[in-house]
């Protein structure tokens, strides 16, 4: 879903974190601006830093880094609002989506589910089996979801500008760590969004999550 208004993720806290539509980045600048005087920046290929006329800060994480030399405000806004073609690996407990976008819109996917116990109070011996029959099944689980990885996505890796992962971080990274992805691994942005468990639904709005600029703000922003 399209993200209406910047959202905030903390608590009020110095370093909260606003998620902001690129279709909105443009308006949410000029009203920063607005609130707390003429800005000036400060950027790297990773990051342009707003700096306000009284002390206020926002540093605006790039999508899709790197950012083009010296674009600025104006440079940052079109390359956030550029389409590309996106692979998306969302993987929880016994659960995976894989997909590729154009812009936001999802052009092919699948979507999964292996059975994955819980967790159990059981001790001993007990435990011990669970634990590896739980490791199996995550196991088993994982390399599900590589195989479709591999289906859907490597026919395209040449198109891909970049592959974002959903969910669990550490479920990503073991898919992800099939020797068959080794080329949608190097396109692996670090940060894996969160998401619920991955369903269709669930695939098909990580469209618009894709879309968002990510924005830190100084404690008197």
């Amino acid at each position: 879903m399209t993200t209406e208004a910047p959202r905030t993720t903390g608590d009020g806290d110095p370093g909260r974190v606003v998620l902001v539509a690129a279709e909105r980045l443009s308006g949410w600048v000029a009203r920063f601006e607005t609130r707390h005087g003429v800005v000036s920046t400060e950027e790297s290929d990773r990051a342009l830093v707003l700096v306000a006329g009284d002390g206020a800060r926002a540093v605006v994480e790039v999508p899709f880094p790197p950012l083009p030399e010296a674009a600025g405000v104006p440079g940052l806004v079109e390359h956030a609002l550029a389409d590309r073609t996106v692979g998306a690996v969302l993987v929880r407990r016994g659960g995976y989506a894989v997909g590729w976008f154009e812009g936001r819109r999802l052009v092919g996917s699948k979507v999964g589910s292996s059975y994955v116990q819980g967790t159990t109070k059981a001790g001993g011996w007990s435990q011990q089996r669970y634990a590896r029959r739980r490791a199996n099944q995550t196991r088993d689980a994982y390399a599900e979801a590589a195989g479709v990885a591999a289906t859907l996505l490597l026919p395209h890796v040449g198109e891909l500008t970049a592959v974002v992962g959903g969910g669990d971080a550490a479920g990503v990274h073991a898919v992800l760590a099939d020797p068959r992805l080794s080329p949608l691994r190097a396109l692996l942005l670090p940060r894996v969004l969160p998401t619920v468990d991955p369903r269709l639904r669930v695939l098909q709005a990580f469209g618009d999550q894709l879309r968002e600029v990510r924005i830190t703000l100084s404690a008197d922003a």
